[in-house]
C-alpha cells in the first residue's frame, strides 16, 4: 500500500515559480479547448459542410479522448517521467492543433480533434504532477494550486470569449492555430525550467491489463453520455454501452486489487479526502461546463446575440474567477479547504437559481450579470480548494495518479453534466413547441429547466462537502503563513 506522506526535498527548486508559470500556460490551453470551439461551430459547418448530426463531433470527439486517457496519462508521468510525459502530450496537442485548424473536411477535423484530446490528457495530468513535485505540501503548494486553480477555473469561460473574438476577426481556423506557437513556446523553455522527475517505486512495470480495461470504460462511458441527448438514454444503443462500460470498469477494479503493479493502487483512496475530493470535483465540472453550454445556447438562440457578443458577455465570469483565486487561496490558508469549497459550491449552485429565472426578453444587466459575478467567484472558490483536497497527504510517487484521478473526475463529471442538461433542456423543448409554443418562449423555458438541474448538481457539491470533507483533512494551522497570489 503507497505511502502518503511527502518527502521532503533537500532544497526547493529556484526555478519553481517560473516553471509553474510555464506548465500552466500549457494546461491553459486545454482547458480553453473544451469550450473554444463553442461559438465557432456555425462557422465551421458551413466551412467544411459538416452534416447537422455530425458537427457535435467536433466537441464530443475531444472530449472523449480526454476523458478517456486521463487516467492512463497520469500514472505514465509517474512511471515514465513528469517532463519527459508532459513535453510528448505538449507535441501532440500542438501539432493537432496545427491539423485542425489546417482541415479540409469533416473527418480530418473530427480525427484531428480527437488527438488533441489525446495530447490534452497527457499534458494536464503531467502539469499538475509536477506542480507536487516543485513545492512541498504547505503554504507554497497552497499558493501555487491557487493559481493552477484560476487557470482551470477561467479556462472554460476565456475559451467562450476567445472563440468569439477569433472566429469574428481571423476565422475559426484561428481557435486552433493560437495553441501552436504557445505550445511551441512552451515546448522551448521546459527544458531550461522543468527538472525530471519519476515515482520511485522500485519497478519500471506497467499494469497493461488495468489501463486498456479503464481507458476503454471512460471512452465508452463519455461516448455513451455524449450521445445520449441525440438517441435518447432509454435507447437500445446507449443502455449497452453504459452497461459495458461499467462491466469493465468492475473488471478493471478487479484487475487492481490483484495487480502487484497496480495502475490505481485501490490503496489511495483509503485516504477519506481523495474520495471526498474527488466525488465534488465530479460534481462541479458537471455544474460548470452544463451551464456554459446552455447560456451559450441562451445568449444567441433567445437574445439573438452574435458570437463575439456571447464570447465577450463570459468576461465577467472569467475575470472574476482570476481574481477571486487569490482570495480563495488565502481563505483556504486562514480556515482550511472545507468552508472555502462549500462556499464556492453554495455559490455556484446561486449562479444556477438565477439563469432559471432568465426571460425570453432579457437583458444581460438583469438576467446573467449577477449569476456571472457569482459563478465567477464560486469557480475560484471551489476550483483552488478541491485541487488542494485531491492532492493533501498524497506521497510524491502518487502525484501523476492523484493528479489524473482529479482531472478525470471533472472532466467526466463535465461530459455527463453537459449530456444530462442538453436532454433535460431539449426535451421540454420540442413537448412545449409540440403543444404550439412559440420558438423563444419554448428555447428560454427549456434552457431554464436545464438550470435547474445544473442547480440540483452544484447543491450536492456543497451537501457532499459538508458531509464528508473534515476540516482537520485540509487544516488551517498548517498553512498559516501563506500570502496571497501575487
Amino acid at each position: 500500500m503507497p505511502s502518503f506522506a511527502s518527502p521532503v526535498t533537500a532544497a526547493p527548486d529556484p526555478r519553481r515559480w517560473k516553471a509553474l508559470g510555464l506548465v500552466c500556460a500549457a494546461f491553459f490551453m486545454t482547458i480553453l479547448d473544451v469550450s473554444i470551439v463553442n461559438v465557432a461551430l456555425p462557422s465551421i459547418g458551413r466551412a467544411l459542410h459538416f452534416t447537422r448530426d455530425n458537427l457535435q463531433w467536433v466537441i464530443t470527439m475531444y472530449a472523449i479522448t480526454f476523458g478517456g486517457f486521463l487516467l492512463l496519462g497520469g500514472r505514465a508521468a509517474d512511471l515514465l517521467g513528469r517532463r519527459r510525459i508532459f513535453m510528448s502530450g505538449l507535441v501532440l496537442f500542438t501539432a493537432s492543433s496545427l491539423a485542425c485548424g489546417l482541415a479540409t473536411s469533416e473527418s480530418f477535423l473530427i480525427v484531428a480533434r480527437g488527438f488533441q484530446g489525446l495530447g490534452a490528457a497527457i499534458v494536464s495530468p503531467a502539469v499538475l504532477s509536477i506542480i507536487m513535485t516543485l513545492f512541498e505540501e504547505g503554504p507554497e503548494r497552497n499558493k501555487a494550486l491557487g493559481i493552477y486553480g484560476a487557470v482551470g477555473g477561467s479556462g472554460a469561460a476565456v475559451g467562450v470569449i476567445a472563440g468569439g473574438i477569433l472566429t469574428k476577426f481571423l476565422g475559426w481556423e484561428w481557435i486552433f492555430f493560437v495553441n501552436v506557437p504557445v505550445g511551441a513556446a512552451c515546448l522551448a523553455l521546459t527544458l531550461r525550467l522543468v527538472s525530471e522527475s519519476r515515482a520511485d517505486l522500485g519497478h519500471r512495470n506497467y499494469d497493461v491489463p488495468g489501463a486498456v480495461t479503464i481507458t476503454s470504460a471512460l471512452i465508452l462511458l463519455v461516448y455513451a453520455v455524449s450521445k445520449a441527448p441525440n438517441v435518447g438514454w432509454a435507447s437500445t444503443r446507449t443502455v449497452v454501452l453504459l452497461i459495458v462500460s461499467a462491466a469493465l470498469i468492475s473488471l478493471f477494479l478487479a484487475i487492481e486489487a490483484r495487480s502487484p503493479h497496480a495502475l490505481m493502487p485501490l490503496g489511495i483512496f483509503r485516504g477519506r479526502l481523495i474520495a471526498a475530493a474527488n466525488a465534488v470535483g465530479f460534481l462541479l465540472g458537471g455544474a460548470i461546463f452544463g451551464s456554459f453550454f446552455l447560456l451559450t445556447l441562451y445568449m444567441q438562440n433567445v437574445l439573438g446575440y452574435s458570437a463575439l457578443q456571447a464570447g465577450v458577455a463570459f468576461l465577467a465570469t472569467a475575470g472574476t474567477a482570476v481574481f477571486a483565486a487569490g482570495a480563495a487561496q488565502a481563505l483556504v490558508t486562514r480556515m482550511g479547504a472545507k468552508p472555502v469549497l462549500a462556499t464556492g459550491m453554495g455559490l455556484l449552485a446561486f449562479g444556477q437559481i438565477w439563469y432559471t429565472q432568465i426571460s425570453p426578453h432579457g437583458s444581460y444587466v438583469v438576467d446573467l450579470l449577477p449569476g456571472y459575478v457569482a459563478t465567477g467567484v464560486g469557480i475560484a472558490f471551489a476550483f483552488v480548494p478541491v485541487s488542494i483536497a485531491a492532492l493533501a497527504g498524497v506521497a510524491h510517487n502518487e502525484a501523476g495518479l492523484a493528479s489524473g484521478l482529479i482531472n478525470t473526475s471533472q472532466q467526466i463529471g463535465g461530459a455527463i453534466g453537459t449530456a444530462i442538461v442538453s436532454t433535460v433542456a431539449f426535451s421540454h423543448i420540442k413537448a412545449l413547441q409540440a403543444a404550439g409554443v412559440s420558438g423563444r418562449d419554448a428555447l428560454t423555458s427549456g434552457y431554464s429547466r436545464g438550470f435547474w438541474f445544473g442547480f440540483a448538481v452544484a447543491a450536492a457539491g456543497a451537501v457532499a462537502t459538508l458531509l464528508f470533507v473534515r476540516r482537520q483533512d485540509v487544516p488551517a494551522e498548517e498553512t498559516e503563513t501563506a500570502g496571497a497570489i501575487a
